[in-house]
């Protein structure tokens, strides 16, 4: 059963650019359907690169910015060891 996929008219036409492509460059005429199962493909294969691409980029921050954020941590005196994080996230 197959399942329509709302796209914007820009994508459309490169996926239309990209169909004409591959018939060029293979001789093999291949549907859309066939180019976005392959491309889903790929990207279960890296998702890890896909996750990421919908990351925010961003920017180091200036060392400015940074010095304003430290100045506002206070130590407690307390020290904590792995152990005491483990025990806090795993119980």
């Amino acid at each position: 059963m197959a399942t329509s996929v709302k796209m914007d008219d820009d994508t459309k036409s490169r996926l239309e650019r990209l169909q004409a492509e591959i018939r060029l460059k293979t001789g093999k005429r291949v549907t859309q359907q066939e180019i976005l199962a392959q491309l889903v493909e790929h990207a279960i294969e890296s998702k890890a690169d896909l996750i990421d691409s919908f990351r925010e980029n961003r920017v180091p921050l200036a060392e400015s910015e940074r010095e304003k954020f430290h100045d506002g941590m206070v130590s407690s005196g307390v020290t904590t060891t792995e152990e005491d994080i483990d025990d806090v996230l795993y119980g």
